[in-house]
């Protein structure tokens, strides 16, 4: 595909190319810039005027039109579609092409998702023959796990606009805001047993911070679709299934964001061919569709260009950024020390042109102080404001309670943040901010006194540099309670969990360990503690037995048959590219075979293991009992329980549904009563156990987790210090969920800690690392992998 743009763009004076960054395999991500060649000479001038759309002034020049395809790997047709699409732009002599590159600048991005399309490609070249096969079980139209669906990690990244954790998804965003379209067309496929979809979709699930305007050009828009679909006689709906409401997707974030995005869904051949209730779909007819939708966009939005410009300086223009005055309204953020969790906050920030501030002095506000070192202010007389409302959205209240997607996203809740009312700080309390603002070089400095290094576990990087100290073979312990030190000047309080490296080792010099330390600090930006001495001023002192060694992790982390990909390479993406710990990936098949000696812990994310036999049961009973550590989400729960692995019981989702009666209902309310006993992505909130390791760090009693699936756990019978943390009585903090499920749940365990023999069994029923930008339950992945070994007395003996 890449070398194709390529082509065009050594052959066209109508064509050029821009790169937005590298997919995690390294794969370029192309994006063909299509108009007269007089618009393209004067390209930095259309984009020097396209800075100042948000700025609410009224920009001159071509409409931009961007049609993005096949953010989802083994969704073909729509990079194809788009390479044709490309083409027929550069090379058509006609004189509406003619017109519509004089009047717009169009963006191609053939592939969102190189490195899932890759994976997909191979699939089905691989497994197909020299005749077409179109029965819907041939293995050309099954793929084996992973599908090509997801990234090289196995995200969605068509739910990963908003908060931008993948490079493909970073690369994107700068794209978006560089060029800031007009119009967005979004390209997907949908199940086979289909026709073919555009928007609107359902009308009442928009979301309320989506201008009305948005809603009636797409319907405008929708009117070219009709027509050019109804000439190719391919039958098509509209209103029904999709929604506009999340808005981390490709159709949704352009709406937030002063433009209109339009998704397009095409029935998929999975393949080259494949029979379906709809007569069957051949690639060649998917792409036809897709190739005729990307032309009546072009003339839709062209037909609508006034329409479209007015639209956005509109949208820009209720926000423009008047003159500040001299204590501009706004929101006091803070991450609570923990200087690396604010920083990747401004970072997000940044990426999606939200201006935000450091404090210079501090600042008294909603009933506390906001100190300069851990705070920021998001003034909201801004471009951005609707964004802003957006990432801060804690709505319980919805007209239609069925969601698409997840029903709340809270950035305060997501990243366990505080955050102020609405208020005033005066700018002469606000400054720029400066990426050495929450780390000093010298906080990682330690003096020839020090007899040990203590690091505060509340830090988000700590994990990280723990990983390394262990690989570097430091020794490192950790603090099974809170304790107190004096420097001499400030007494110093430390919380669970923090680590305690001693400079006095066996195995390594005290100026090999300073430098490694001194390094690792200022790479992953942690503070250090110098101790001048082994005595406490309150709780433990350094040489106590409540110190516990940590022993190197090495995982083995379950993938294959039966388990819910995305939540397999959220885990992988965490252990591996945060924690930068080597971590084995096996099929769930191979259990049974293979030797679990090598390994310390052994994950399973959520899914269905029933495949796993009564073998494969006793192997990992007689794991645990030898000392071993499961960590468990979700589903396999319910799989460990019925083993008799797991002594907590579990509540399925069967269990819940019944909860939920239609009793009295007619046969039209059936929907809405489904969708209720769906869990459209709601935050709910945890109470901790504040001593339990499995909180060490996180530095509060309450924790919020985003919950999209109804498993629990049943509170009756359970022994005394299982539970880690339980659903709060107060539970829905923000989105949607039944009013059943919320009492069923409330109270009940959400994190267990079960000894086995000599091991142990850590169960979660929610995904702590949700879409990787759950940051808020991050530490207590952590906890789960570095702290379980303290109930491990084998590694005791290995240290011995």
């Amino acid at each position: 595909m890449n070398g194709y743009l390529k082509q065009l763009d050594q052959h066209s004076d109508k064509v050029s190319i821009e790169e937005s960054g590298y997919s995690h395999e390294g794969r370029q991500q192309l994006t063909a810039v299509i108009s007269s060649p007089d618009n393209l000479a004067n390209i930095d001038t259309i984009l020097s005027a396209r800075k100042q759309v948000k700025a609410g002034e009224v920009v001159s020049g071509p409409l931009i039109i961007w049609l993005a395809y096949s953010i989802h790997g083994d969704e073909a047709s729509g990079a194809h579609a788009a390479l044709a699409t490309a083409y027929y732009l550069a090379a058509s002599q006609d004189q509406w092409i003619e017109d519509a590159l004089n009047q717009a600048i169009i963006l191609i991005t053939p592939s969102q998702n190189p490195d899932g399309m890759d994976r997909f490609a191979n699939w089905v070249n691989s497994n197909r023959g020299y005749s077409l096969v179109t029965d819907p079980q041939s293995r050309e139209h099954q793929q084996d796990w992973p599908s090509g669906r997801g990234n090289h990690f196995f995200a969605d990244l068509n739910r990963d606009w908003l908060f931008a954790r993948h490079p493909e998804s970073q690369g994107r965003v700068a794209l978006f805001h560089r060029w800031q379209p007009h119009y967005v067309g979004d390209f997907h496929e949908m199940g086979t047993n289909s026709s073919y979809f555009f928007q609107p979709g359902v009308p009442e699930r928009n979301h309320p911070l989506t201008p009305k305007r948005n809603h009636q050009l797409t319907q405008e828009l929708a009117k070219f679709h009709q027509q050019a679909l109804d000439n190719q006689g391919q039958s098509y709906f509209s209103e029904q299934l999709f929604d506009d409401f999340f808005y981390g997707k490709g159709s949704t974030y352009p709406d937030i964001n002063g433009a209109v995005g339009i998704l397009f869904e095409q029935a998929s051949a999975r393949g080259h061919a494949q029979a379906s209730t709809e007569g069957g779909i051949s690639l060649v007819q998917a792409i036809n569709n897709q190739f005729t939708t990307s032309l009546s966009s072009v003339k839709g939005a062209l037909a609508l260009k006034k329409q479209l410009i007015d639209y956005q300086h509109e949208f820009f223009n209720q926000q423009k950024k008047q003159k500040q005055p001299a204590a501009p309204k706004g929101l006091l953020v803070s991450a609570n020390q923990d200087p690396a969790r604010l920083e990747q906050l401004v970072q997000l920030l940044r990426q999606h042109q939200v201006n935000s501030f450091v404090l210079n002095k501090s600042v008294k506000a909603s009933g506390r102080i906001w100190q300069p070192q851990d705070s920021i202010f998001i003034p909201l007389n801004q471009a951005q404001q609707s964004l802003i409302q957006a990432l801060f959205d804690n709505r319980k209240q919805f007209e239609d309670t069925s969601f698409y997607d997840i029903s709340s996203w809270d950035l305060r809740l997501a990243f366990n943040l505080t955050v102020s009312d609405e208020t005033e700080v005066s700018q002469s309390k606000l400054r720029a901010y400066s990426t050495l603002h929450f780390f000093d070089a010298r906080q990682a400095e330690i003096p020839a006194t020090a007899l040990a290094v203590i690091i505060d576990w509340r830090q988000t990087t700590a994990p990280a540099m723990l990983s390394e100290l262990l690989q570097q073979d430091i020794l490192v312990k950790f603090a099974a309670s809170p304790f107190t030190l004096n420097n001499g000047k400030t007494a110093q309080q430390f919380v669970a969990g923090s680590l305690q490296i001693p400079l006095r080792q066996a195995k390594k010099n005290r100026q090999s360990i300073v430098q490694t330390l001194t390094s690792l600090a200022r790479q992953h930006r942690v503070a250090l503690y110098s101790a001048t001495s082994s005595a406490s001023v309150q709780g433990i002192d350094l040489g106590s037995p409540d110190f516990k060694t940590i022993q190197p992790v090495r995982p083995l982390l379950i993938s294959g048959e039966g388990t819910v990909a995305s939540e397999v390479g959220e885990i992988w993406r965490y252990v591996d590219h945060q924690l930068q710990i080597p971590i084995s990936l096996s099929n769930s098949q191979r259990l049974r075979q293979l030797s679990l000696a090598p390994y310390t812990h052994i994950i399973f994310a959520g899914g269905d293991y029933n495949h796993l036999n009564e073998v494969v049961a006793r192997k990992l009973g007689q794991f645990v009992t030898k000392g071993g550590v499961i960590i468990a989400q979700k589903g396999a729960l319910s799989w460990l329980n019925k083993r008799h692995l797991l002594q907590t019981d579990v509540r399925t989702p069967r269990y819940f549904e019944k909860l939920v009666s239609g009793v009295g209902l007619t046969y039209a309310e059936k929907k809405r009563i489904e969708g209720q006993k769906q869990i459209g992505g709601a935050i709910l909130k945890l109470a901790l156990d504040e001593g339990h390791p499995l909180s060490f760090g996180t530095g509060e009693q309450h924790l919020s987790v985003l919950k999209d699936e109804a498993i629990g756990l049943s509170h009756a019978n359970i022994e005394p210090f299982v539970t880690a943390a339980s659903y709060a009585d107060d539970i829905l903090e923000s989105g949607y969920l039944t009013s059943e499920y919320q009492r069923e749940l409330s109270g009940t365990p959400a994190f267990i800690w079960e000894t086995k023999g000599k091991g142990a069994i850590i169960g979660f029923t929610d995904n702590l690392l949700f879409r990787s930008f759950w940051l808020a339950t991050e530490k207590v992945y952590a906890n789960a992998l570095f702290f379980s070994g303290m109930a491990t007395p084998t590694y005791n003996r290995r240290h011995d």
